[in-house]
């Protein structure tokens, strides 16, 4: 027995001394960066940002390679499937948090096989009608929906994004009875709107900027935990009485699980120091995004969160699973 126990301490002692190698000489060729949607969007944009400053700060390359589709399973997948060497990494999303809930099987556990490094930041989602809607504030809306139940359309992305469920829970939590309408992209929502097709939408704050600006839209609320920085007279839906009510996209970064810790603690301190520079600020800023970094330990819990309290609004919704 005493022979056991020594052979397993200089197994660990052994592994231990790999490990701190590894950190050590971490990084010594290029790092990627797996995004599961497609090039030129938000998700990638910070992806891209993020790795350029990563890249002048770890000295080797930091690459990013798109691979959009299936829910953002198969980019999941692939990262999980990748050697835990620090090498390859995953732009999580409130995609990998709802896919729990959403599909039947998934071809890995998101908490046992990936590891969160830190969050990126956040992405407030908007509440908004048209310019012409009769509805100049949140109580507007409500009243209307009270006194005419089934009467109010409410319209969001296809059926399981973060903006369809924002919109089920917005249902939910003000317990009234509406029709929430999914639509094929933002594009197909904000011209609903403006043409009187649906009363109300819910929508990632980003994309709606220029049609708030020019008027053709406005914003009754956002649904973060606090206000937006980028309009702060804006107030939330908890503000206005709505108490549990909050929803908002998320980025994030993650390594396959057994990525030796000195490595994600290297990751890691790359990941906090470049959403402090003023550069990435900036260009984060121009992307609605409020950059926000986070250790490895909580950006585990709130994974966890995320998962267990998307689940609980797709079955509340009784949204099929896939």
């Amino acid at each position: 027995m005493r022979r056991f126990i020594q052979l397993l301490l200089i197994i660990s002692v052994f592994f231990g001394f790999i490990s701190l190698s590894q950190a050590q000489e971490f990084p010594s060729k290029p790092i990627k960066i797996i995004v599961p949607f497609g090039p030129g969007g938000i998700a990638d944009l910070t992806a891209r940002t993020v790795a350029q400053k990563m890249s002048e700060l770890m000295g080797q390359g930091v690459i990013v390679e798109n691979r959009p589709g299936a829910g953002g399973i198969a980019a999941a997948e692939a990262v999980v499937k990748s050697d835990p060497d620090g090498y390859t990494l995953l732009l999580m999303s409130n995609a990998n948090a709802i896919s729990v809930g959403l599909f039947n099987k998934l071809p890995f556990d998101t908490l046992r096989d990936l590891t969160p490094i830190s969050t990126l930041g956040y992405f407030d989602i908007a509440i908004i009608v048209s310019s012409q809607s009769p509805f100049n504030t949140m109580n507007d809306l409500l009243a209307f929906s009270k006194a005419n139940p089934g009467k109010l359309n409410l319209g969001s992305i296809n059926i399981g994004s973060t903006q369809n469920l924002a919109a089920e829970l917005f249902k939910t939590q003000t317990h009234l009875d509406m029709q929430v309408i999914p639509f094929n992209g933002t594009a197909a929502v904000i011209t609903a709107v403006r043409g009187g097709q649906i009363d109300v939408a819910t929508e990632i704050l980003g994309p709606i900027v220029p049609q708030v600006n020019s008027k053709a839209v406005r914003i009754l609320a956002v649904t973060g935990a606090k206000r937006s920085p980028f309009y702060p007279d804006i107030p939330t839906a908890k503000e206005l009485g709505i108490k549990e009510f909050t929803a908002s996209s998320w980025n994030a970064l993650a390594a396959p699980a057994k990525t030796p810790e000195p490595i994600i603690m290297k990751l890691n301190n790359a990941i906090v120091t470049a959403l402090k520079s003023p550069d990435v600020k900036a260009r984060l800023s121009e992307l609605y995004m409020d950059p926000q970094s986070s250790s490895p330990e909580d950006a585990k819990k709130f994974l966890s969160q995320e998962i267990n309290r998307w689940s609980k609004i797709i079955q509340q919704a009784n949204i099929a699973k896939q």
